[in-house]
């Protein structure tokens, strides 16, 4: 009884100092949006200084009320009675207030300029505390004022409205790009299914820096004609959505009787891989497996084919995940009454292996045979002639070299970027992928690309969940033998070590998604406990621990952090002078609103005159922005596929001269009469800057090189866009290259 009274004492001690700190936090944020609005009082306006003493009255108010509940509630009982008095007398009309109070903070963060100016993230936490308790109170029943469960409830829908919206954030018609290479990457998923839209010889093969399995996921929109860019935005978004959900409900199947149940689980599993986050081919081949998990045999290897090919076809580091996932599963899931049990013993060593290495091979080995069957029953291709204006030169995609042509001659370009002539082994792949760009140990620890660093915002994300595992398997409510313990360790420990030396690459370190493999493990092993004791176990507030509900709550505020603080609008570039005053923004560009409709008309404008004098000339190359071709807000120009600007940059990072022998020598003979790219500078920075390494390949292989052969025409800030023109001045630029 005493160490029950002593934990729920250190579980209210933590309440208190983790809201005194979340209140303090979220006053000093109001006040910097406050002070600078006027000179009523000091810096203050006057209706901002009374919006600001309302919000520290209140914030006080609100901390020394939970203070005296929490320690002495027996005085709030005549306001408890009234309050669930008040909810009854509401019947099912608070349902209705249920949803709209669940989605007023989406509506208010990612919706209204407000969004804008209350960034700060313990004033949205502070919000998103309000919300909670009051959905919580509107939600409890039975002469309760609040329940265990209807809190957890109300905090994960909370957190996956805002996950969801968070997804969709970018969803605009703006016809320009929305990050470093967004633009682009739709015009990637275009190729597969909308090569039509491009002024292109027919018979060519259109490459791209992306993997079939991606390319197809993004590229479905495609299938029906006339798609709009908000559109396609809109799917991109839901496939930060819809494969997290689909793997959930799979993944909890087995909790479909309680549909209430299901969907908080499968709420979970979206959370929980968000934090990723991870490529949708692969939590879509997570999902097969999942449905293939204790399914009869006829059905489970169909799915698991279609799992390890789906991941072979999108990145060679998956192809092991099927089968040691389906392993994961299988084995750990049998239930041992006795090791004298041999026959009930074998049939799960016989499922599992058979499964295990079936996944295995699909992964691994039936891609090579379907492509060599492909291969040998289709004819070769009919050699076919171009204009000299429009030949390619066909140069060996092993050694990717290209020469200097005529002028207007383009060089060749590979099929398949990826692709070598030559069948490497699935080691050579491995190895050739290690040492091809520099490996930065330093992203692992905290840096100016990703602040807390790889190896600490994993161990945020993972550590409470790491906690209930182990708790449930210490307090013998998730019973495991020696070797399911194995059977789930050792592949979390080669899907961890594979995680970090694939997120030390250059070019990544920026966010968890390289620990992709991993992280799915880990929920599959969640899903394990969750259906052998752990059910009863969440449900039963009786039997979890004051210490094991903080951690819980921890595991769902990790999960959610991020998303809620993402949410904003970027469409209020109308009032900007007003947002800059209000956010005490350094400038009106650090707001990162989208430009005004007359800008980005302006812009088009400016872009289409160009193409339209120089395009009978030569080739106009767009390194970046050919979503503008792909949308149809520029026309009439042939497509030039070459020199995109991801390709540039991960042939930049991977040093590779042979590829950029060709690149120079089209820019010497000046072949491309208009290049359209983003505003190109050349500033060499350390690892003291975000991405810097990626900067400094950038700078040396491309930015310094394209503005020694070419220099401005035009430069628009407003939608980041520069127009290059041959610079006729230029004799020797070999001083330039690297």
């Amino acid at each position: 009884m005493k160490k029950i009274f002593q934990q729920k004492l250190f579980l209210n001690i933590v309440i208190i100092l983790l809201l005194t700190g979340v209140i303090y936090r979220a006053s000093n944020e109001f006040y910097e949006i406050a002070w600078g609005t006027g000179s009523w009082v000091g810096e203050f306006s006057r209706a901002w200084a009374i919006l600001y003493l309302l919000f520290l009255a209140f914030c006080v108010s609100f901390l020394a009320v939970t203070v005296l509940f929490i320690f002495n509630n027996k005085i709030f009982v005549p306001i408890i009675d009234r309050i669930i008095m008040v909810r009854q007398w509401m019947g099912n009309f608070r349902w209705v207030l249920w949803l709209i109070v669940l989605f007023t903070p989406v509506w208010f963060l990612q919706y209204t300029l407000w969004g804008v100016v209350f960034q700060g993230l313990y004033f949205r936490i502070f919000f998103w505390i309000m919300i909670v308790l009051l959905l919580t109170l509107l939600a409890s029943s039975r002469g309760q004022l609040a329940t265990w469960n209807f809190f957890l409830v109300s905090l994960i829908m909370t957190a996956s409205v805002f996950s969801i919206a968070a997804s969709l954030k970018y969803v605009t018609d703006y016809p320009f790009s929305l990050g470093w290479s967004e633009g682009n990457r739709l015009w990637d998923y275009s190729v597969m299914f909308g090569r039509d839209l491009y002024i292109y010889p027919d018979d060519r093969n259109i490459p791209v820096l992306l993997d079939v399995g991606r390319n197809l996921v993004g590229g479905l929109p495609f299938l029906f004609p006339g798609v709009s860019i908000t559109m396609v935005r809109l799917w991109v978004g839901l496939t930060l959505i819809i494969p997290y959900i689909l793997l959930g409900f799979s993944l909890f199947r087995a909790a479909a009787r309680d549909k209430v149940l299901w969907i908080l689980l499968v709420l979970w599993a979206f959370l929980f891989l968000k934090q990723g986050p991870i490529h949708a081919p692969l939590v879509l081949s997570a999902a097969l497996v999942a449905f293939a998990w204790r399914a009869p045999l006829w059905y489970a290897v169909p799915l698991l084919f279609g799992a390890g090919y789906l991941v072979a076809a999108s990145r060679f580091t998956w192809v092991f995940a099927p089968g040691i996932w389906i392993v994961m599963l299988e084995f750990s899931t049998a239930k041992f009454a006795s090791s004298k049990d041999r026959k009930s013993i074998s049939k799960v060593w016989k499922r599992t292996i058979i499964l295990g290495v079936l996944g295995i091979f699909s992964g691994f080995m039936l891609p090579s045979l379907i492509n060599s069957a492909v291969a040998y029953l289709t004819p070769p291709p009919v050699s076919v002639n171009y204009p000299a204006a429009t030949q390619a030169v066909q140069i060996p995609i092993a050694t990717a070299t290209a020469v200097a042509q005529a002028p207007l001659a383009p060089t060749a370009i590979p099929g398949n970027i990826t692709e070598t002539s030559s069948n490497p082994t699935y080691i050579d792949k491995v190895i050739n992928s290690i040492k091809d760009q520099p490996l930065l140990w330093y992203r692992l620890l905290p840096n100016s690309t990703y602040k807390n660093g790889v190896l600490f915002s994993l161990l945020i994300a993972i550590t409470p969940l790491l906690i209930i595992l182990i708790y449930l398997i210490e307090k013998k409510i998730w019973l495991l033998n020696g070797l399911q313990k194995i059977s789930l360790i050792l592949p979390l420990l080669a899907f961890l070590l594979v995680g970090l030396v694939v997120s030390t690459k250059i070019g990544g370190g920026g966010d968890l998604h390289n620990m992709d493999m991993f992280l799915i493990g880990l929920l599959f092993t969640s899903a394990l406990a969750w259906h052998n004791g752990g059910t009863d176990w969440i449900q039963n507030s009786k039997m979890i621990p004051s210490l094991m509900k903080i951690v819980i709550v921890a595991l769902l505020v990790n999960s959610s952090t991020a998303a809620l603080h993402e949410m904003r609008s970027y469409g209020f570039g109308e009032d900007l002078s007003r947002l800059k005053t209000l956010s005490d923004a350094p400038n009106e560009s650090s707001l990162d609103m989208l430009p005004t409709q007359s800008e980005i008309d302006s812009a088009l404008k400016t872009i289409q005159v160009e193409v339209d004098k120089v395009k009978l000339q030569g080739d106009v190359l767009f390194i970046d922005q050919r979503q503008l071709l792909t949308f149809g807000y520029i026309t009439g120009v042939p497509l030039v596929p070459e020199y995109e600007k991801k390709l540039l940059m991960n042939q930049a990072m991977s040093g590779n001269a042979a590829y950029f022998d060709g690149f120079y020598a089209d820019l010497a003979v000046q072949r491309f009469p208009l290049i359209i790219t983003e505003p190109l500078r050349t500033p060499i920075k350390d690892s003291s800057f975000q991405f810097g390494e990626e900067n400094n390949a950038w700078v040396k292989w491309v930015a310094a090189p394209v503005l020694c052969y070419y220099e401005p025409l035009k430069t628009m800030k407003t939608v980041n866009v520069q127009l290059l023109v041959p610079n006729k001045k230029v004799k020797d630029c070999s001083s330039q290259l690297p």
